[in-house]
């Protein structure tokens, strides 16, 4: 994957280096800044080209959340907050992911993941196309269209304004929402469990009292707020 320019802002100095500790871990992620509060971290993102803003909630001043509104042209957005009652409100401004303090190693390997998902996703820019019949979808990718059959898709996965579409064989990337995918008629099989998920009910195996397993053997998280509407399992 490309180099990526990060800006970190959080007015700890222990959570500014133990941000700095963890994306150093990463080649691929650059520490172009380091900011203390969200007025600084303005003047360097309107002076350079960042990729991915780790940036803090509960700032001095101007709060992250007004940082995140007059910055909403930086791609990727990583809330990292002791308070996860922000969680909504930062989803709605297009939050890539949100990170509960105190960091953990394993938790910020699946931001990673999703950092570097939705990269490489924006990149080849994959095109949802068009559906024909009751069971195929096409999917553009590059010069050739992939025909993918609804009922071998296990789970759709968001990542901001593109989705991950995946089969027991491959995953597939489309320029569309979760939410708009499973309003389309194609895809009424599938229940949202999780502002991220939705799997489709043929493949669930089991619940637990916070993951879905799916019979091919993927754990899928259900959301807090998604629980109510798992009666039927």
């Amino acid at each position: 994957m490309e180099t990526l320019n990060c800006l970190i802002v959080d007015d700890d100095e222990i959570d500014r280096l133990t941000v700095q500790f963890f994306v150093k871990q990463h080649p691929n992620l650059c520490i172009l800044g380091v900011c203390s509060s969200a007025e600084e971290a303005l003047k360097w993102i309107e002076n350079n080209s960042i990729d991915v803003l780790f940036l803090d909630i509960d700032l001095v001043g101007m709060s992250g959340v007004d940082l995140r509104k007059k910055a909403n042209q930086v791609p990727a957005c990583i809330f990292i907050t002791s308070y996860p009652d922000f969680a909504v409100e930062s989803f709605e401004l297009q939050t890539l992911d949100f990170i509960v303090k105190p960091l953990k190693s394993e938790r910020f390997e699946n931001t990673i993941k999703r950092i570097e998902d939705f990269f490489e996703i924006r990149k080849k820019a994959h095109l949802f196309e068009s559906s024909i019949g009751g069971d195929v979808i096409f999917i553009k990718e590059g010069h050739e269209q992939v025909k993918v059959k609804l009922h071998e898709i296990l789970y759709l996965e968001a990542l901001k304004d593109y989705t991950k579409i995946v089969t027991p064989k491959r995953k597939h990337c489309v320029l569309n929402s979760i939410g708009n995918l499973l309003k389309e008629e194609q895809f009424q099989s599938f229940v949202r469990i999780h502002r991220s998920f939705a799997v489709q009910k043929n493949f669930i195996e089991k619940k637990l009292p916070a993951e879905i397993l799916l019979n091919n053997g993927s754990v899928i998280p259900i959301g807090r707020s998604y629980r109510d509407r798992l009666d039927f399992i």
